[in-house]
């Protein structure tokens, strides 16, 4: 019923949750596709399989992922309005994606995309006299044993996300002096510290910075360890100094996101309490110093303080790496480092509640690179708002632009089968 091209050869960067749905919905299109995966599947989110998300199944598996499982396995199904951990995600959704007959010949794990040009172009190439559009993209991959080869491909997805880029500890965004020094000491994400990883916090000291909820999931965990181990000490610092009586973490009242809404209260208890951990609010990271007995840290901002710990845990967000594009034409946005574009309209949202997204138009997945996008958590660039369903809505827009139909839309199916989550 759609307007079908030829089939293109797509390359999709990343097999975490929205490279499998774009590689999903251009096999369901017909088209060949290769996706590359420095790691496993799922690979940023077993980093942290312990923690639970937000957000229940319903907004994370698609409906055509539920319908190609569905059709796959007799009983398939998910507990829709639960909340999975991510450990669950890579078990019960994109590991069994990976597995299935559509998918699996088109996974390359352990390939690292090195760098994506374009056949007998630079980026000093300008159009019209350098038609850009009808020339392949090259690729330069690289597997685990350093081998490198390059291959060939007609649009390209960067579905690559922005875990695996944390952001640096020190004060402006930049570095902090003796932060590469004390990279020993400096845990970049979120540690299972109850359980896994106890004992590189139990009796220690830790100094957690960052002001949103991964510094705050990480703060209530840490919290329930002070009150079990004895001699664990715990500080907290963030930029953002709270309006007076109310917390480091918003609240939206009613939240319809209850998880969401519990942590917040948690966090926002201990920032306000003297124990079990230390909150230290309008402090930045000045400098770190190794010492004999682990690291010191200077704080500024309202004050200034020096504390001696022994694990920093860096909850400063993450940026997408562009690194491996710079040879292509792309525009950034100068506040989010996200494609212009998307981040423009984004900005005039002024909800800070990630479930009041904005609807954009396709056209703004668009770059100045033709068969260039970028989607999923990197599409948004330093903004921590999106979401799983923001990335269905993202690959169905790219097909729509691809196929020149907007009316494209595989998560609209004929009928329904039981069990299916319902659309969003």
């Amino acid at each position: 019923p759609w307007n079908m091209p030829p089939p293109q050869r797509i390359a999709v960067l990343g097999a975490g949750p929205v490279g499998l749905e774009a590689a999903l919905y251009a096999r369901k299109l017909g088209h060949r596709v290769h996706v590359y995966e420095r790691g496993q599947v799922g690979d940023h989110l077993r980093q942290f399989a312990h923690l639970r998300w937000f957000t229940p199944w319903k907004m994370i598996c698609s409906p055509l992922a539920a319908q190609h499982l569905q059709q796959l396995r007799r009983g398939w199904t998910l507990p829709w309005d639960t909340a999975p951990t991510a450990r669950e995600i890579v078990e019960h959704l994109l590991e069994p994606l990976a597995c299935s007959p559509l998918l699996e010949p088109c996974l390359h794990l352990g390939v690292r995309v090195v760098g994506v040009g374009r056949s007998g172009l630079l980026k000093t190439d300008l159009p019209p006299r350098h038609r850009r559009a009808g020339t392949p993209f090259r690729l330069l991959l690289q597997d685990r044993e350093g081998r490198q080869w390059c291959e060939e491909a007609d649009v390209v997805l960067d579905c690559t996300g922005t875990f695996g880029r944390p952001n640096p500890l020190g004060e402006g965004g930049i570095s902090a002096p003796g932060e590469q020094e004390c990279e020993p000491f400096i845990q970049r994400g979120l540690p299972d510290v109850l359980q896994a990883q106890r004992p590189q916090y139990a009796g220690r000291r830790v100094l957690v910075v960052g002001g949103g909820y991964s510094a705050a999931t990480t703060v209530v965990a840490l919290a329930q360890l002070v009150q079990q181990e004895p001699g664990t000490r715990v500080w907290w610092a963030t930029r953002r100094v709270p309006p007076e009586r109310e917390g480091p973490l918003r609240r939206f009242c009613p939240d319809p996101l209850p998880l969401r809404d519990q942590l917040a209260q948690a966090a926002n208890r201990l920032a306000c309490a003297s124990w079990p951990i230390a909150y230290l609010p309008g402090l930045r990271v000045d400098r770190l110093r190794r010492t004999p007995r682990g690291v010191e840290v200077t704080l500024i901002g309202r004050d200034r303080q020096v504390l001696e710990v022994d694990t920093i845990v860096s909850n400063t967000g993450y940026r997408g790496d562009w690194s491996l594009a710079e040879e292509l034409h792309l525009h950034q946005c100068y506040a989010t480092q996200g494609p212009i574009r998307l981040a423009a309209s984004l900005l005039k949202e002024t909800s800070p509640d990630c479930l009041q997204q904005p609807q954009t138009e396709a056209d703004v997945l668009k770059t100045p690179e033709p068969g260039f996008f970028v989607l999923g958590a990197k599409s948004y660039g330093r903004n921590s708002q999106f979401l799983l369903r923001q990335g269905w809505r993202q690959v169905r827009d790219v097909f729509r632009l691809l196929h020149g139909d907007p009316r494209l839309d595989l998560y609209q199916p004929k009928t329904v089968e039981t069990g299916t989550p319902p659309h969003e």
